[in-house]
């Protein structure tokens, strides 16, 4: 198939060439645009800036601690749309400048499943100028790696005329900036997708690719799709909520963070690492924290801000270091005499009852525990969309330690998850939970 468009080689005098964890010397607003570009060199696709070769090491964050990336070996974190209520696209790009770290910069496109009609050329036209703005506001901040045209935009859609408008942004975005490479997120990656950008769209300069569990999978899923071109993995992680067991009652079960940290770590050197000619780097999936099906199920922090085993494993992928200070390990969880995660649990309404708890850490003694227990979330999220956190409920929890956890069922009937975290001293924490139903 036809490889996609690769940017042309453009020279430069340069007031900085930005690494992971390097501070620049000079002002944002007097260095000027990076020069970002698509190489092929030896037979290896790889994203340069100024000239230097870019392995991306990075993260997706827009409303977590982004600049922590660089702490621990990364060089690089995703957007999604180029500012939220607390922070603008420039604000995200400065915190990036004085931490050595380069953004990927999302902008936000309109999605056929949120009922956007992609024949509506009025439509379309007003988001590409809405977008041409947004371009001209931030292409020459010298943190820009490139632009991310929207966010799986083939998730559950049937006109492919979205492609057609992606495009027409890739090509807006040469016209504007030509200083920065342009690609589009994909749920997955299908063969019709690859069949008809690589037809119709030449001013994408490559694809990025977006799965979770199924990621070990990647190089069959890449031949299925017929794609040998270059691709950046823009969100990867804990399995997906939709690739997991479920309850009797449809309750998804989660990974402990110890479960997690092992998949991100073997995902990571056999998919990621793995494709040395066609992967330019990655982005994992959640720097901070997000309530979907649970508050804990994609973030590498807790809502407490507390780092996960999983962060300790990133700095090891990225630098070949592990931390001196490990997160505590959670094995697993069990109610006694009732089972644990996989065993369709049904309890009494306020009835006892003991939860026992598997965790390792280098100083046991050290360790907190803490727990709580709240309904399941009624309004799912699609997509990654905004779901509501369940409130938790107050008066449940008797007595916490690393040993067990007593607690009473709810009052009402109905599905429940327990959640528990275990914390040590260097604010890092060991999670799980286990569904539960409750019964007269």
């Amino acid at each position: 198939m036809k490889i996609l468009n690769i940017i042309p080689v453009v020279i430069l005098i340069i007031l900085f060439s930005c690494g992971a964890g390097e501070k620049p010397v000079t002002d944002p607003r007097e260095a000027g645009p990076s020069v970002v570009e698509m190489r092929n060199v030896d037979g290896r696709y790889r994203l340069f800036v100024n000239g230097e070769e870019f392995y991306v090491k990075g993260a997706g964050c827009q409303y977590g601690p982004c600049i922590e990336i660089a702490a621990h070996g990364g060089n690089s974190f995703r957007t999604w749309s180029t500012g939220t209520r607390t922070q603008s696209g420039l604000e995200a790009l400065d915190l990036a400048w004085e931490n050595g770290l380069m953004v990927l910069m999302g902008l936000n496109v309109a999605r056929e499943r949120h009922g956007f009609d992609y024949d509506d050329e009025a439509a379309v036209a007003e988001q590409l100028e809405r977008l041409r703005n947004e371009v001209i506001e931030l292409k020459d901040h010298p943190a820009l790696l490139g632009w991310g045209i929207g966010n799986e935009l083939n998730l559950r859609y049937t006109n492919k005329r979205v492609w057609d408008a992606v495009n027409d942004i890739a090509r807006m975005i040469k016209e504007v900036d030509g200083n920065h490479v342009a690609t589009t997120m994909l749920a997955g990656i299908g063969r019709a997708e690859v069949e008809y950008i690589a037809e119709n769209c030449p001013d994408i300069d490559f694809l990025s690719i977006q799965l979770y569990g199924s990621i070990i999978h990647l190089e069959q899923r890449l031949k299925n799709a017929g794609y040998d071109g270059p691709y950046l993995v823009t969100e990867w992680g804990a399995t997906g909520h939709w690739e997991v067991p479920e309850t009797s009652w449809g309750s998804p079960i989660e990974q402990t963070s110890t479960e997690k940290a092992e998949a991100i770590k073997l995902r990571y050197q056999k998919a990621i690492l793995a494709d040395v000619a066609n992967c330019m780097g990655s982005y994992v999936f959640l720097w901070g924290q997000k309530q979907e099906r649970t508050p804990s199920w994609y973030g590498l922090f807790t809502e407490a801000g507390e780092k996960t085993e999983a962060i300790n494993v990133m700095e090891y992928l990225w630098t070949g270091q592990w931390p001196e200070n490990l997160a505590p390990k959670m094995k697993d969880i069990t109610i006694e005499g009732e089972g644990g995660r996989f065993d369709n649990v049904k309890l009494q309404v306020n009835a006892q009852y003991t939860i026992k708890l598997e965790v390792e850490h280098a100083d046991m003694k050290s360790l907190n525990v803490r727990a709580e227990i709240m309904p399941e979330p009624v309004e799912l999220s699609d997509g990654g969309d905004y779901e509501a956190r369940p409130a938790s409920i107050e008066g449940l929890i008797i007595s916490a330690n690393t040993s067990e956890i007593v607690f009473k069922a709810p009052e009402k009937t109905g599905a429940y998850r327990i959640l528990v975290y275990v914390t040590d001293e260097h604010n890092q924490a060991g999670t799980a939970n286990i569904p539960f139903f409750v019964n007269r």
